[in-house]
């Protein structure tokens, strides 16, 4: 990290003749697609749906070098983080990358950021209450005007099989299953993670929880059985519901069931 970087510095703190060595010439003719800092693990408060949540995320942050400067300032990325990134959104996400850009003076750059979302859910019978873990990433890419947004999520969930539910005399294998949806977002579009995790949950045999009483642990048993899905089940109905969200321009949607009869998965996937 560059500790003599000026845009960070306190006024008076350094001798104002201190060279800049990061913003001298290079004569070697080679533009840096991406330079910056990988791997910042930050704390943060997660803003979606009116309410906040604690989460710790780790940061990766890169702008474009032109061929002709010598290196990027480095300590400006960590000074944007401590600015900004306390209270962070969906809707946050694309000035944040507009700042950086003009701090570090590029062109282009490119945000990401990846950490664990917790959510309370209450289970469906005994109405007990726990946290359950999704794993979220974001990025922004791009220059100034209307850079790309993308969104992913990791819903965990049960499936069970419908041919073997079909074939069997009693019982049915069910497994843990993930969702992966990537949103690509229109501009200026966000959307409620929340609400969009429970529409994704609601696709499955089953949603997941983290602590289930026993008369819970009968019904979201039973819900499986009575909802029976294959992968390609899985996908297609989450592809129809990833259709009907207001500001999505594109996605993937992926399935991948952990099986418990193999030692291998099930994996689909669909692109819209």
């Amino acid at each position: 990290m560059n500790s003599r970087d000026p845009s960070i510095m306190k006024p008076g703190s350094v001798d104002a003749s201190m060279p800049d060595v990061q913003g001298s010439i290079d004569h070697r003719s080679q533009p840096i697609q991406r330079v910056g800092v990988r791997g910042l693990r930050y704390p943060m408060m997660w803003q979606s749906g009116g309410i906040a949540v604690p989460s710790v995320a780790v940061w990766n942050l890169f702008v474009a070098l032109p061929a002709e400067q010598k290196g990027t300032h480095m300590s400006r990325f960590v000074a944007l983080l401590e600015s900004r990134a306390r209270d962070m959104s969906l809707e946050a996400l694309v000035p944040l990358h507009h700042e950086m850009l003009g701090l570090l003076q590029a062109d282009t750059g490119r945000i990401e950021l990846a950490f664990p979302l917790f959510i309370t859910k209450t289970a469906p019978v005994s109405g007990v209450q726990s946290l359950l873990d999704y794993d979220l990433s974001l990025s922004v890419d791009g220059g100034p005007q209307a850079p790309l947004v993308t969104l992913k999520i990791v819903v965990p969930v049960t499936s069970l099989c419908p041919c073997s539910k079909t074939i069997s005399d009693y019982g049915a294998h069910n497994q843990r299953s993930h969702i992966t949806v990537e949103l690509r977002m229109q501009t200026g579009q966000t959307v409620d993670v929340k609400a969009l995790i429970e529409r994704l949950e609601q696709q499955a045999s089953s949603e997941l929880y983290g602590l289930l009483k026993r008369v819970d642990e009968k019904h979201v048993t039973e819900r499986a059985y009575d909802n029976p899905k294959f992968v390609e089940d899985l996908v297609r109905d989450v592809a129809a519901a990833v259709r009907g969200v207001e500001g999505v321009e594109s996605f993937v949607v992926e399935g991948e069931n952990f099986e418990s009869i193999h030692n291998h998965s099930a994996y689909a996937r669909i692109d819209g």
